[in-house]
């Protein structure tokens, strides 16, 4: 058996449809690097969940936060969004950065090897803290 970067084995999850405030560069690390730490410091970090949508097909990163009642995304110049919901392949990332970072790539990689993706939506991360990243492959439900 090859292994894996995963913690625990990858397991399967249903997601509703989240309204989300968002901002997109080029699926880069050097754009992407350089897209976290302004985002953060637009939306703020706490009581936030965080999250990034992979397109593939468009060659887009977008970092996104559900949205509170009291946001104001217009104000910060972000864009509203979906975090789209359905059957996702979950695998969990567990470890510091910025070593955690590096096996996003072969995690994704690993999930789509696993079952056939649903390439009409975005691969998803979900930053759980800052040592826990859960990655999220669309599968066809």
């Amino acid at each position: 058996m090859t292994s894996s970067v995963f913690s625990v084995p990858p397991d399967r999850i249903e997601r509703p449809d989240v309204t989300v405030m968002q901002q997109a560069t080029v699926d880069e690390l050097s754009q992407i690097q350089q897209l976290w730490p302004s985002f953060e410091k637009l939306v703020g970090l706490r009581g936030r969940k965080m999250y990034a949508q992979v397109d593939e097909r468009q060659n887009t990163y977008t970092v996104c936060t559900p949205v509170k009642e009291d946001d104001h995304p217009d104000r910060l110049g972000l864009e509203l969004g979906t975090l789209p919901g359905g059957s996702y392949l979950r695998g969990r990332l567990v470890g510091d950065p910025p070593q955690i970072y590096e096996r996003i790539g072969d995690g994704m990689a690993e999930l789509e090897a696993m079952l056939p993706v649903d390439d009409t939506r975005p691969l998803v991360e979900f930053y759980r803290r800052h040592d826990q990243i859960e990655l999220w492959v669309p599968i066809r439900s």
